[in-house]
């Protein structure tokens, strides 16, 4: 059976990649420095520093080191920094994506399993599920997005996570809000491939603890269970019942 474990906080993330990184980093310096033949003494007083200050940042042992001394340091050694943002982990989420979730989770039955910020299986992998759903014998991640705008990067991001998760299968939740309705209008068609199921037909399977059957896009208001699902035909008959 697979894990649920709990998630890393982001912040905590972060302090342990930047722990690494000053290691990694301050160890490139010292190379640098040596096959140079440059002494401790050489670096610290072109930098205005004592030698033990600069060894300490080669051995990663100043955690409040800023960006402007770790720069100067590799031209000083003959290195040029350079410092990028790549898309990484689960970010920290704001009361809206915390209350869209706890929204989804009300409209499943209490039979099913729930875990929220669980973790990529490989380890290293800095990625989590917003949630996991747990069903007899099935596994489905969770992604809430309170403001979609872009739908192919987030596609593209979907279908990496559904690739790497080890699950069965993924369920978008979206808020039933003017942007959202804005957002499929413009980019829908680049969605419904990779979400067949209708979303009323996955949480009606959802409420009464069965597998939603696949892939699934579920707009979910928070006033009352309305779903607007991928297929244009279930969303007449829905119109129709509220009638």
């Amino acid at each position: 059976m697979r894990p649920m474990a709990t998630h890393e906080k982001p912040a905590d993330r972060g302090t342990r990649r930047a722990a690494i990184a000053l290691a990694t980093l301050g160890a490139e310096f010292r190379t640098a420095r040596t096959d140079r033949g440059l002494s401790l003494r050489d670096v610290g007083a072109a930098l205005g520093v004592s030698h033990v200050a600069a060894g300490r940042v080669e051995r990663g042992l100043v955690p409040g080191v800023g960006l402007t001394m770790l720069t100067r340091y590799a031209e000083v050694v003959g290195l040029e920094l350079s410092v990028r943002a790549y898309a990484g982990g689960a970010p920290l989420r704001d009361t809206a994506h915390v209350a869209l979730l706890a929204d989804f989770r009300a409209h499943l039955s209490p039979r099913l399993g729930w875990a929220t910020e669980v973790p990529f299986p490989t380890p290293g992998d800095p990625r989590a599920w917003d949630a996991l759903i747990r069903g007899g014998g099935w596994l489905y991640g969770v992604e809430a997005e309170t403001a979609p705008r872009d739908a192919q990067a987030l596609g593209r991001r979907m279908s990496t996570k559904l690739r790497d998760g080890n699950v069965d299968g993924l369920l978008l939740v979206l808020p039933s809000t003017r942007r959202t309705r804005e957002f499929l209008a413009a980019g829908e068609a680049h969605l419904a491939p990779l979400f067949p199921v209708p979303g009323g037909r996955a949480l009606a399977l959802l409420k009464a603890g069965l597998d939603p059957g696949g892939n699934s896009m579920i707009v979910l208001p928070r006033t009352r269970p309305s779903i607007r699902g991928t297929g244009s035909s279930e969303m007449a008959a829905l119109r129709v019942s509220e009638r």
